[in-house]
């Protein structure tokens, strides 16, 4: 909901209010109670980032989204060579190997 300015035009008061935009404007002063109060036209509500992380960094540059993709695309073109590699020789199984366990030793008394 946007604020607006009001301005009293009887006695001068001038006051924000926050309404709805489908509000009708308000035409009574809080302060005298005449019926002389008028909306002032404003700039309008600028953009309010609220929290962390609204820096000018988090927006790249175009020189840096050109090297981010050189370099995807020699590392993809390096992970390509490596998959064709490995393909043609025979493929070890994805599952570890299994564990073996170690003999329990029992615990020794000091008797």
């Amino acid at each position: 909901m946007p604020t607006y300015d009001y301005i009293c035009d009887a006695c001068g008061h001038e006051f924000e209010a926050f309404e709805s935009i489908k509000a009708d404007p308000q035409t009574v002063c809080p302060t005298c109670h005449e019926t002389k109060l008028r909306r002032k036209i404003g700039p309008g509500a600028a953009v309010i980032f609220k929290g962390s992380g609204f820096y000018q960094t988090d927006y790249r540059s175009e020189s840096y989204k050109a090297g981010q993709k050189a370099d995807s695309s020699t590392s993809s073109s390096s992970s390509k060579s490596a998959e064709s590699s490995s393909s043609s020789t025979p493929a070890a199984s994805s599952s570890p190997a299994p564990k073996t366990e170690a003999p329990k030793s029992t615990p020794s008394t000091g008797s």
